[in-house]
């Protein structure tokens, strides 16, 4: 278990994309979740090992109600998506853009002074376990601070949703 973890996120325009296509990783301590899981899994011989990207934003040209099957980053974060799936939030996606492809899942869990994400799973890899990845703690209110800065500090992501609710393909 990893304590005090400090969360912040990297926005990045991914490379071969459409320019109002981006990315948000998260960031524990200073370093990529993305780079994180690619050490677990090349360590614990995963193949093939660390093809993530992070989360793809799809955005509305005006400030419309979101559909059901979308939340905002803020909401999102703070594990308060409109409707759950089996694999739970999706912290990472796959290289090729589609959401759902090659998630990377875990729980978000608010308690009342700590944010734990745990739980972490792969659905295309069900018998491949990420039960020594996490659980990754953070301290409630720094998390909170930085999943509510990330839309202001980053305004081209004031009209971007995470799809939450999709059926990857087969």
């Amino acid at each position: 278990m990893e304590s005090n973890v400090v969360l912040s996120f990297a926005i990045r325009q991914p490379e071969g994309c459409e320019p109002e296509t981006l990315t948000i990783t998260p960031v524990l301590s200073g370093t990529p979740l993305t780079d994180l899981v690619r050490s677990f899994e090349r360590t614990h011989g995963f193949e093939p090992a660390g093809e993530y990207s992070g989360l793809i934003l799809t955005f509305a040209r005006t400030p419309p109600s979101p559909p059901p099957e979308v939340c905002s980053v803020e909401h999102y974060f703070m594990g308060m998506a409109g409707r759950g799936y089996p694999s739970g939030h999706r912290l990472l996606e796959c290289q090729c853009g589609f959401p759902g492809c090659w998630p990377l899942c875990a729980r978000i869990l608010m308690t009342g002074t700590t944010v734990v994400w745990d739980a972490f799973k792969q659905p295309r890899r069900p018998l491949q376990k990420y039960s020594d990845f996490g659980p990754f703690v953070f301290d409630a209110e720094q998390y909170t601070k930085a999943v509510v800065e990330v839309t202001p500090k980053n305004p081209e992501l004031r009209f971007g949703w995470l799809i939450v609710d999709d059926e990857p393909p087969s």
